[in-house]
């Protein structure tokens, strides 16, 4: 399984859903997982530096790629591992757009707000023009950082199910603070010492369901 969490625009919380999928696959389903860092920022691989640091070892392969290399080394690779998770985007990138040729799925999240939203449209043009090379290509959009209450969260997903090229998928992740908290010293939520059930719960909810989506 090759999953591509991609976004235009930064700030949505892609990364950090990449991330705790990656070390999710490994300690829930035993995966031999390969994290691919595409994004120029190399927030993965920050990530992944504090965790070898931390733990002695990542759990999983780690490889920064940019540009064409994105396509040609993951094609090279997907025999190797059992799943494939790639970090890719913050904007409009040729390793983006490279991602999307290889990937089965495309995870696009949103925050539910109207300049998040609005990007809608931009990213499925890039998954119609990845399914001329890659046919096979699913995308999925999700909400991150949802709030917790108000009618922001429904007009998000209502909006999000219009699109004709990315259908939405029900597995809200709230604004919580075990993401972030987690990230920085290179754990998933699922790993922390005191964990966040509600955010251990949405990340679990968020891997099944993908992971239904390709089987």
């Amino acid at each position: 399984m090759i999953i591509a969490f991609v976004q235009t625009k930064g700030g949505v919380g892609k990364t950090t859903l990449a991330i705790n999928l990656a070390v999710e696959r490994v300690i829930a389903a035993g995966r031999d997982v390969l994290l691919v860092d595409a994004d120029e920022q190399g927030t993965a691989s920050d990530f992944a530096a504090i965790r070898a640091d931390r733990l002695g070892s990542t759990g999983f392969t780690i490889v920064q790629l940019t540009g064409a290399a994105v396509r040609t080394q993951v094609l090279t690779l997907r025999d190797k591992f059992d799943d494939i998770v790639i970090d890719a985007g913050g904007r409009d990138t040729a390793g983006l757009r490279a991602a999307l040729t290889v990937a089965d799925l495309a995870v696009i999240p949103f925050q539910p707000r109207s300049f998040d939203v609005w990007t809608l449209g931009k990213v499925g043009a890039l998954i119609g023009e990845a399914r001329l090379i890659n046919p096979a290509l699913r995308a999925v959009a999700v909400i991150n950082c949802a709030d917790p209450q108000g009618e922001d969260n429904k007009a998000a997903a209502e909006a999000l199910g219009e699109s004709g090229e990315i259908a939405y998928l029900d597995a809200p992740l709230g604004r919580r603070k075990a993401f972030p908290n987690c990230n920085a010293i290179g754990l998933s939520v699922l790993e922390a010492a005191q964990k966040d059930p509600k955010a251990c719960n949405e990340l679990s909810t968020l891997a099944a369901k993908l992971t239904a989506i390709t089987q």
